[in-house]
């Protein structure tokens, strides 16, 4: 009880501050959730409710890098709450998706944003979502990379998803250009990605799908046309 007080009173303490959560209360109500790295949970950037949501099986085998493309890249607390907020309210009300696609934000003040989390199946990567985490380096990285601060919190974010047991140890990590027709995550941040630890050059497209194991007859065969997702 006197731990989760004192959480609760540095939570709000940096929050009068304009400084990201130490420790997220999003967790259940037994487990205590902290990390290494600046973290805000959805209550932090004030997120919505979602309309509804599936669980997410983990660990996952695949991470999923993309950029916003826009929102443009957010340099402050205020201004990356305000896209992830953005980017909630336009995949709810106009792509009407049940919540914000992607499962965390990184923005260019260092900070992890909560989207569905961890153990809540995402829609950022279509046929995909069942198999991956995906995180969005809020701003627009065809040109350039992202800053330092950035790259260095979406990789700890990664590690810490391994550390926890929500992706696996010898996880795959791939740009959301290898299993969807996009040019997402940017030509900059991809050619970043590559140089990352677990960077996989395969699948090259979503043509490869089709030729993954780990994809369920389901999602098979309504890539081909012949089912649909319930």
């Amino acid at each position: 009880m006197v731990l989760i007080l004192f959480i609760s009173f540095v939570n709000l303490i940096n929050s009068s501050l304009g400084l990201p959560a130490m420790f997220s209360d999003s967790a259940s109500e037994n487990e205590i959730q902290s990390y290494d790295f600046p973290f805000v949970d959805r209550a932090g950037w004030n997120a919505r409710t979602p309309s509804k949501k599936n669980p997410l099986t983990t660990p996952v085998p695949y991470v999923v890098i993309h950029h916003s493309y826009t929102p443009p890249a957010c340099r402050t607390g205020c201004e990356c709450k305000e896209a992830m907020r953005q980017m909630q309210n336009f995949h709810m009300d106009d792509r009407g998706w049940w919540d914000i696609g992607y499962n965390f934000g990184v923005g260019s003040d260092g900070v992890a944003y909560e989207g569905r989390g961890w153990t809540t199946l995402g829609a950022h990567a279509l046929h995909f979502n069942s198999v991956s985490i995906g995180i969005c380096l809020i701003g627009d990285w065809r040109y350039e990379v992202p800053p330092a601060d950035q790259i260095k919190t979406a990789q700890a974010l990664i590690a810490s998803g391994v550390e926890q047991g929500f992706i696996q140890s010898d996880y795959k990590l791939v740009g959301h250009r290898q299993v969807r027709d996009t040019e997402c995550p940017g030509d900059a941040l991809f050619n970043e990605i590559k140089k990352w630890k677990h960077y996989s050059e395969y699948p090259s497209s979503a043509k490869d799908l089709l030729n993954l194991p780990i994809l369920s007859d389901k999602v098979k065969d309504v890539m081909k046309g012949n089912s649909t997702y319930d």
